[in-house]
This record gives structure tokens, sequence and C-alpha cells, in this order.
């Protein structure tokens, strides 16, 4: 599919306001403003691996396109929600355990980059990655 494989952050787009926003501290902001975030993602029909590696974590997760999961961000934050396929972008729609409020993702390859888009209470963020 047309995102598997490996993305390596290259840069960030309005990404500490959004986290400033998700209630990160202004000392995890900093430090995650350069996690050097690689993702692998390994997809086989509607199911995904994706293997997540930075300065601060490596997790693993697999979802089923489709299907609720849980899931925890590097600052803690619990999250429950599911991904979904809407034509070429990958679109995950998340809440948040703690507040109630809903934090939506999407993923869409455009040539060499995969842009990977935040909206959080109002707010939007990007991070882009190139293969690597």
């Amino acid at each position: 599919m047309t995102f598997n494989g490996t993305w390596k952050v290259d840069r960030s787009e309005n990404y500490e306001k959004f986290m400033e926003q998700m209630g990160v501290n202004v000392v995890k902001r900093k430090l995650a403003a350069h996690d050097n975030l690689k993702i692998t993602i390994e997809q086989t029909g509607d199911k995904f691996h994706v293997k997540e590696s930075s300065n601060f974590r490596n997790i693993e997760i697999d979802f089923t396109l489709g299907v609720t999961f849980e899931y925890s961000l590097a600052d803690g934050t619990e999250l429950s929600g599911a991904w979904a396929l809407e034509g070429d972008v990958l679109k995950g729609t998340f809440t948040r355990k703690d507040n109630g409020k809903a934090l939506t993702t999407t993923r869409v390859i455009q040539g060499d980059e995969m842009i990977q888009s935040y909206n959080y209470d109002g707010v939007d963020a990007k991070r882009i990655f190139k293969r690597g």
C-alpha cells in the first residue's frame, strides 16, 4: 500500500502550539519538537502494524481499519478511537479519556512525503515525514 515504508520526521508546522493546546507542559513540548520520530508502517489489507521510535519511546501498534482501540500518546494522554481509509487519506478519530475531547489525525502521501495533520480543540498542526 501507499503508506508502507519507513518515514522520518523532517519538519513540523504549528506543532508546539498544538501540544500546548493538548496540555503538554513546556519542557515536554521543547523536547518533543526535536524527538527525531520515525514511523514504520506495514499494511496488509485492512490491518496495520505501526512502529514508532523516537528519542523518548519505542512502541508498536496493531490496528484494523474501523475497529476501535486504545492508545497512549508519548506524554501519557490516553485515547480511544479508530482509523479509517477515506480515498487516499488515512483518518484517525480519537477521544481523550480524561476530558472527552476529540483529536483527529490524518495521514496522506504527497510525492515522497507523508503529511500527518492534527486537529485538537480548534488548533491545527502538521508533521511532515520523508521516506527513510
